[in-house]
């Protein structure tokens, strides 16, 4: 960032007064750009034994499947982000409610924040929208485990998997850190009972 949205002054990077952080600060207006992390939101959609994938169409990650999810825009909640991108990359009505939630990530490294919604398809028809190359329902035996897109999906597809085995559905949250050589470290946080 070189110039203020505001007042098109010139823009550095400092630590403004009160602060404990590198900020983007205009010279000019004195007006400070603090960047926050961003949310995506998607959905664990389901229908059976099954849960419906999408093949990516866009980059990061063209080619590999994940499950349905982007990022929130204003103005949404994030249920109704996770609904949003569910319609517009598979095509997909789910049943799902406020208390929907199943994994929570934090990636700050990246930082991002991911939450996905777990729900049942609520019918047999889905399609590719323009981020998906295709989209399928696989069961677990079947799911494309070596080409899956995000670490936080192949978690979030495990973590399902083994509770459908004990009917059990716990909310649970983790964070995501980063080796050096980019290979995922996910640790628990918390888990509902």
């Amino acid at each position: 960032m070189k110039f203020c949205h505001y007042c098109a002054g010139q823009v550095t990077h400092h630590i403004p007064p009160g602060d404990d952080k590198l900020r983007y600060c205009c010279l000019s207006c004195d007006v400070v750009f603090y960047q926050n992390p961003n949310n995506i939101v998607g959905t664990l959609p389901i229908s059976g034994d099954k849960v419906l994938l999408c093949r990516r169409a866009i980059e990061p990650r063209k080619g590999l499947w994940t499950l349905p999810a982007g990022f929130m825009e204003n103005g949404e909640t994030t249920l109704e982000g996770a609904i949003r991108e569910t319609r517009e990359e598979a095509g997909a009505e789910l049943n799902l409610t406020e208390d929907s939630l199943y994994t929570l990530f934090n990636l700050p490294n990246i930082n991002q924040v991911y939450l996905f919604f777990k729900g049942e398809l609520a019918s047999s028809e889905f399609s590719a929208g323009i981020e998906s190359l295709e989209v399928e329902l696989f069961s677990e035996e079947d799911v494309p485990w070596d080409d899956i897109a995000f670490a936080v999906v192949k978690s979030t597809l495990q973590q399902y998997f083994e509770d459908r085995r004990k009917q059990h559905y716990p909310v649970r949250m983790y964070d995501v850190r980063y080796s050096p050589d980019r290979k995922a470290e996910i640790t628990l946080i918390s888990e509902s009972h």
